[in-house]
């Protein structure tokens, strides 16, 4: 555990803290590879759970903040919104960037496969495209490209899939810098014209929605046409052609994935595939598992000054404040053990405690008027 508790803490700054929220659990399994960034379940002072994202080993913090920033203000459907972000003044000396979304019962789309058994339905694939291409329809119509796509980046929730990870295709290298085997970077689902260093650009997210729709329906980002599902094959097999100029743009993927009914407009053409039973058995049960894990997780008190001193109370006075908990700050296993997703069978019964978690937001719509500034404008 103690070596465990060691490498959860290099690069995030003291042990079991990042920022000002205390650590409860990571939400990717240990040794998930190609990993954007990397997420934990955090707790602020106030008792909000967040789900807190730090940028990628080998990524600049700099450029991963101010990805973040820019997301913050991007109005798009089925983006993860962003509240806060660490600042130059916000980040102790040595500690890693970061930013908090609120938090809602969430796996990430390797470990839904993982609990699945699988690749998923094929109407579960079609309704993360859709939902995903409305999204980018929306950012790309306001000229920023999101430049982080992968199946790490895709987190299915109850009531839709939602895209994190802005712009680390940016964090991990600047244009004109090759690309291509940067950590963080998923090779299956970089545009081979941001591998070779060139500028991100709404084409590549495309490119990139394709991979994680064909890791989706297949289990890998680098399929056999024979093996997409027919009824998708086409869609699918147009995101991946290598040349940009040949690839749909967003729209015309989520009208492929997600006719309009007669009476259906753009906005709501994915939700319509989102009603009860999108998801398989299995990912609802695990959602399920991982909400009851939260509700059951303790984190320990804040450290207590001592007290001011008085004359007849100067030995007290002297005491050393409480020191801060290590990683692990609910009783039980390891915290890779602890992985919520991984869980096999449900939690014993545990009283919840009154810590409050984050109520799940309205999805974003997306709003004509750009930012004025973005470092992901096309």
């Amino acid at each position: 555990m103690a070596a465990a508790r060691a490498h959860e803490g290099a690069g995030t700054g003291t042990s079991g803290r990042i920022g000002p929220y205390r650590l409860i659990t990571r939400l990717d399994p240990p040794g998930s590879p190609a990993l954007p960034c990397r997420r934990f379940v955090a707790r602020g002072g106030d008792g909000e759970t967040v789900l807190l994202s730090v940028a990628a080993p080998g990524a600049d913090p700099g450029a991963f903040a101010a990805e973040a920033e820019a997301a913050r203000r991007l109005p798009a459907p089925w983006f993860e919104p962003v509240g806060r972000v660490s600042g130059a003044g916000g980040r102790q000396a040595g500690q890693a960037a970061w930013y908090a979304s609120p938090f809602r019962p969430a796996l990430p789309l390797p470990v839904a496969l993982t609990v699945h058994g699988g690749p998923l339905p094929e109407a579960t694939v079609r309704a993360i495209g859709a939902a995903l291409a409305e999204g980018l329809a929306a950012a790309h119509a306001q000229g920023v490209t999101h430049a982080g796509i992968s199946p790490a980046a895709v987190l299915l929730t109850a009531d839709g899939p939602r895209l994190c990870c802005h712009g680390a295709v940016r964090a991990a290298g600047p244009d004109g810098v090759p690309r291509s085997g940067l950590p963080g970077l998923d090779p299956g689902a970089l545009a081979p014209e941001q591998a070779t260093g060139g500028r991100p650009r709404p084409p590549g997210d495309v490119f990139a929605l394709g991979a994680v729709l064909a890791y989706a329906a297949t289990g890998h980002t680098v399929p056999e046409s024979s093996e997409l599902p027919p009824a998708l094959r086409a869609a699918v097999v147009s995101c991946l052609t290598r040349d940009p100029a040949h690839r749909p743009t967003a729209a015309a993927l989520l009208s492929a994935l997600a006719p309009p009914a007669p009476h259906a407009t753009v906005l709501n053409s994915a939700a319509s595939l989102l009603a009860p039973g999108w998801l398989p058995g299995r990912v609802v049960a695990a959602l399920a598992r991982q909400s009851a894990e939260l509700l059951a997780a303790e984190t320990p008190p804040e450290p207590v000054a001592p007290a001011a001193p008085v004359p007849d109370a100067a030995r007290e006075a002297a005491s050393p404040a409480l020191p801060s908990p290590a990683f692990d700050p609910a009783p039980g296993p390891a915290p890779e053990a602890r992985h919520f997703a991984a869980l096999p069978t449900a939690p014993a019964a545990a009283t919840p405690t009154p810590h409050p978690t984050a109520v799940p937001t309205p999805h974003p719509t997306a709003a004509p008027t750009p930012h004025p500034y973005d470092p992901r404008r096309t």
